[in-house]
């Protein structure tokens, strides 16, 4: 018997798989003693909450679940609607994520080979 910890939409479980030879057993197989339940692994600690989000402020957020493959900006940098922030690579495809008008770049809340989810907080203009 072999143990492995699943994590399945963020719960931890501990499971136990039997391995099964490939040739057929000569004779019926007996009934294995029911084995305890093991116990449920504790879920893995939730993720910080991003800081607030200035009065004022906009961000911009992932439209899809992707990797970022580079940042095209910095805090403090004043961008011009359309201009690229960055590129999201999801499903092979290089997206570039652009100023949706003109601003000034408060915070970039994101890093180069960062792995994102739909929705998540990239860029905060001020």
């Amino acid at each position: 018997m072999k143990k492995f910890n699943v994590t399945v939409n963020g719960t931890a479980y501990e499971v136990e798989v039997n391995e099964v030879k490939a040739a057929a057993p000569a004779a019926a197989p007996k009934a294995a003693p029911a084995a305890a339940p093991a116990p449920k692994a504790a879920p893995a600690p939730a993720a910080a909450p991003a800081a607030p989000v200035p009065a004022g402020a906009e961000t911009v957020k992932a439209p899809m679940p992707g990797k970022i493959l580079s940042v095209a900006v910095s805090a403090g940098q004043a961008v011009k609607k359309g201009e690229t922030l960055l590129i999201l690579e999801a499903m092979k495809m290089q997206n570039e994520i652009a100023a949706p008008h003109d601003a000034v770049v408060a915070e970039v809340r994101v890093s180069a080979n960062q792995t994102v989810s739909t929705g998540e907080d990239l860029v905060v203009l001020g």
